[in-house]
């Protein structure tokens, strides 16, 4: 098997085996292609195989090589923009369609895990948003009234409900958000490629589109060593669009994101720490997460890469930070560590493309790929086979919008999280 994540990332290490997935040779045909697995494109090809459709996803890499098997594997709903946002944002109709659809999204991940009999470490037990600062505490404040005016399950915790639930009396209350929950990000990709293949469509890894021309009122997908005609492609790359469709690279500013994980923790220091399992991560702008595996292991991540002179700022952080939240961690050592891209839009909402006829996607998932990319894998699944029109969509059909300084905005992004973790690890 082709090693296409770092050889310490903890989710390559513990993940089960893949379906077996050939590259591409020769010509096939399908009613639908689907270029990139990931979870878009993984729940699409699922929901269309169940549905009879002949599909064939093209992988470049492996199963869940991208954002997929890069995450922190929490399961979350909504996305970042505060709930009463989005729809003015929007607008009608799709702001409502948009965050009802994103509100219950991890039901529709849990309900495929159970159904399909997913080995993937799913658990839903919530999620629990951190307030950093008495700034944070009204962020959560007012993000809990927002849900709660909405009749879903959040609770706004007090600072010491927080530090029992966290193992840590360093944040001043926390939003629980008994929807989410966590999982083993890239066990539930290879799983659902698993159940996309046992419901009848074909997956082809290492398998690059190279190119896409018309065939007659179909389209032809090229990769290095075959090609696959269909009347219709989904677009499921995302943050991780290589060479075609340029244009959904131009509109994301990538934001990278780490993480660390320790050894398995002794059951007297994991008991002390998210005693029942939930994720975390904090309000700062620079934020801190934090969730433990079914191991037992402590993962711990914030922004930025582990290239260079990078890796060693951000690893000095991660441990004390660490060991400053939780000071039983003294000396625990960190075993794995990795990071991917998050693609980020300027609205921080999601976009639906249509990049020609026939040929569409979502992108822009600004750190809330599990949830959202399921569930529009399954929006993309009937609006390949029209049982969902264009005006029924959860967002409007757009172009991408170019931007303009996003060199500058990346790197940014990335010396300025180096700089801030390497003040705050001598303060």
């Amino acid at each position: 098997m082709t090693t296409f994540l770092p050889a310490d990332s903890l989710w390559a290490a513990t993940a089960p085996q893949p379906p077996k997935a050939l590259p591409l040779e020769g010509a096939g045909t399908a009613d639908i292609a689907i270029v990139g697995a990931g979870y878009t494109g993984l729940s699409a090809a699922l929901h269309l195989a169940q549905q009879g459709v002949s599909v064939v996803v093209l992988e470049a890499m492996e199963i869940g090589h991208g954002g997929s098997g890069r995450n922190k594997g929490l399961v979350n709903a909504g996305m970042w923009v505060l709930p009463d946002d989005l729809p003015a944002t929007l607008g009608a109709p799709h702001g409502e369609r948009l965050l009802n659809l994103l509100a219950d999204a991890p039901s529709l991940v849990y309900e495929l895990v159970d159904r399909h009999g997913m080995n993937c470490e799913a658990v839903r037990k919530g999620t629990l948003h951190l307030a950093a600062d008495a700034t944070g505490l009204k962020q959560l404040q007012t993000r809990a009234a927002q849900w709660q005016a909405r009749n879903a399950p959040v609770e706004l915790l007090d600072a010491g409900e927080t530090a029992r639930l966290t193992g840590t009396g360093s944040y001043h209350g926390a939003l629980l958000d008994r929807r989410a929950g966590t999982i083993q990000p890239l066990a539930y990709a290879r799983e659902l490629a698993r159940a996309a293949i046992q419901a009848g469509a074909t997956i082809h890894t290492q398998s690059p589109a190279v190119k896409v021309v018309r065939a007659g009122s179909d389209w032809c997908v090229e990769t290095p060593k075959g090609h696959v005609t269909a009347s219709r492609i989904i677009v499921a790359t995302n943050a991780y669009t290589v060479n075609l469709w340029p244009q959904l690279r131009s509109e994301l500013v990538f934001l990278p994101y780490f993480n660390f994980a320790t050894e398995p923790l002794p059951a007297s220091l994991g008991h002390t720490i998210l005693p029942e399992g939930h994720g975390a991560w904090d309000t700062k702008k620079v934020l801190t997460s934090f969730r433990k595996d079914q191991t037992g292991r402590f993962i711990f991540g914030s922004v930025g890469m582990l290239e260079g002179m990078d890796a060693r700022v951000h690893a000095l952080w991660a441990r004390r930070r660490m060991e400053k939240l939780f000071p039983q961690l003294k000396g625990i050592a960190f075993q794995k560590s990795w990071y991917g891209m998050i693609g980020m839009t300027d609205d921080h909402l999601p976009r639906f493309h249509k990049l020609d006829e026939n040929i569409f996607g979502f992108s822009g998932y600004n750190g809330r790929g599990i949830a959202p990319g399921t569930v529009f894998g399954r929006v993309l699944a009937d609006f390949a086979t029209d049982r969902i029109s264009a005006a029924g969509l959860p967002l409007p059909v757009t172009q991408p919008r170019p931007r303009k300084i996003r060199g500058i905005q990346e790197a940014g992004i990335r010396h300025g999280a180096s700089a801030l973790h390497l003040l705050r690890s001598f303060i």
